[in-house]
């Protein structure tokens, strides 16, 4: 969960005037040819008016959330590859795959700034089809992936309180867990990211103090092992890691209406969520498998708890297991957050029926997209943790090829449109930053299992489907729709 980026990103930002008032509009195509209107899929209303923005700081942490949450869980690629490859792997994996996909989200965020975010972008790209299709790939990936967190906090807990290892007993935890927390996502986006600020500096404290601690029990030595003789090199688990802790950068997208200053905001918010994300990483890495030597089979989710007590004791093995619960409430709140936004999206762009869009009267937020939201994740929570994080992997790269190819044709498309963030690289060179990643996703997707190539056939299937039968609600009046852009600005 981290990445690395180096500092082009602020650099081009301009401020355009602000947009007029949102209107209601019909269905429509998108705009054939430049100068292409920006559509701002938040409605105004005078709650939404009331309702504190995002700022820069809260907007930091709750992408770090959507991607990291500190060093938990990238302990499995050193049990799958050694020590060496692992260190390799979370530093130049986020070159290849975390920085482009950062700067995407960077440039498109600022020109279609709207809680659509990815949804938008495959929209103006390929029309309505690819629009829902992308919007019902990451919304599964999202929700499966929001099923991950309840039963790796509660895998945190048992370490403590040994009755929530199984039974009634876990099973009551997660869904505790998992209602209590949508309730404060109900509560409002700018709580949520105040409290995620709160979590993120609680929950990397330990791993700073355990990094500082074993800096004189280090041995350099230990950094170049290719693992132990007789340990079979486990591919699939190793790069489902990394892709696992260093994707979701484009999840923030799908809030992009609830910024402030979004064309200024996002670009600094996503360099400095990437320089937290990656150090976050690579400081403990280092640090654990150079100061403690133990059976390669021991670097399992968890291990870094085990080593902060052999590195400096009791005490700071408690607090990365508390860290730890604090880690995974901060990236459900986050990642909840973008689920619930996203179908908030999809109904302004009338990819699904007006109520999608409802908000609460007291906090403004998405309450319909928190509620579905929350009963997917719910209903996806018996599966096993490896199987969850390999669905949402699957369904999330499928979703990411579709939008390198938006971002690709969008440039092509609409050359001249104002991009108040735009990375700074012509097309072939473009081409090139996003064959990389989109080879590395198609390798993922090679490696799945049968049961994930069933599952996400199956959703895959579903979501083509979702749009011919939301195409056939729209025909016989079945449902509300309203397209809500704002009014044509020229860029």
């Amino acid at each position: 969960m981290s990445n690395q980026s180096t500092k082009p990103l602020p650099g081009e930002i301009q401020q355009p005037p602000p947009p007029p008032p949102t209107t209601t509009t019909t269905m429509s195509a998108a705009t054939p040819s430049p100068p292409l209107l920006l559509p701002i899929t938040t409605t105004t209303t005078t709650a939404a008016a009331k309702t504190k923005k995002l700022t820069l700081i809260p907007l930091i942490f709750l992408i770090y959330f959507e991607v990291a949450g500190g060093p938990y869980g990238e302990e499995p690629a050193v049990q799958a590859a050694g020590p060496l490859l692992a260190i390799l792997g979370f530093l130049i994996f986020p070159f290849i795959w975390s920085i482009p996909e950062a700067l995407i989200t960077a440039e498109l965020s600022t020109a279609f700034p709207g809680n659509g975010g990815f949804v938008i972008w495959a929209d103006k790209a390929f029309g309505p089809f690819f629009g829902s299709l992308m919007g019902t790939l990451k919304f599964l990936s999202g929700v499966i992936n929001i099923a991950a967190f309840p039963a790796l906090c509660i895998d945190y807990l048992k370490r403590i309180f040994p009755i929530f290892a199984s039974g009634l007993p876990r099973n009551l935890a997660i869904i505790t867990f998992t209602l209590v927390f949508s309730f404060l996502n109900y509560t409002g986006l700018a709580i949520v990211g105040y409290f995620a600020v709160g979590l993120g500096v609680v929950s990397l404290a330990p791993f700073l103090i355990m990094s500082a601690i074993a800096i004189p029990q280090i041995h350099p030595r230990r950094w170049i092992s290719l693992g132990q003789k007789g340990v079979k090199k486990d591919w699939t688990l190793f790069f489902n890691t990394l892709f696992w802790n260093l994707n979701f950068w484009d999840n923030v997208s799908t809030m992009a209406g609830e910024v402030d200053k979004p064309h200024k905001t996002f670009p600094l918010a996503l360099l400095c969520a990437v320089i937290l994300t990656c150090l976050g990483y690579i400081i403990p890495l280092v640090a654990v498998t150079g100061a403690v030597l133990v059976d390669q089979n021991d670097w399992e989710t968890g291990f870094m708890a085990d080593a902060a007590k052999m590195i400096s004791g009791s005490w700071l093995k408690f607090w990365i297991e508390i860290g730890a619960v604090l880690s995974a409430i901060g990236l459900f709140e986050a990642q909840l957050s973008s689920s619930a936004y996203q179908l908030l999206g999809m109904a302004d762009l009338a990819f699904l029926p007006r109520f999608f869009a409802l908000r609460s009267k007291w906090f403004n937020t998405p309450w319909v997209g928190i509620v579905l939201s929350t009963a997917i994740a719910l209903g996806v929570s018996y599966m096993s943790y490896t199987d969850i994080v390999a669905s949402a992997n699957f369904l999330y790269s499928l979703g990411m090829l579709l939008e390198f190819a938006s971002f690709l044709w969008l440039r092509r498309k609409f050359p001249a449109m104002k991009r108040p963030y735009k990375v700074p690289l012509g097309l072939p060179a473009l081409v090139v930053m996003c064959l990389v990643p989109a080879v590395f996703l198609v390798v993922i997707m090679a490696i799945a299992t049968k049961t994930v190539y069933l599952v996400s056939g199956l959703m895959t299937a579903a979501g083509i489907g979702w749009y011919f039968f939301i195409k056939l609600c729209k025909s016989r009046g079945w449902f509300t729709f309203k397209r809500v852009d704002d009014d044509e600005e020229d860029l």
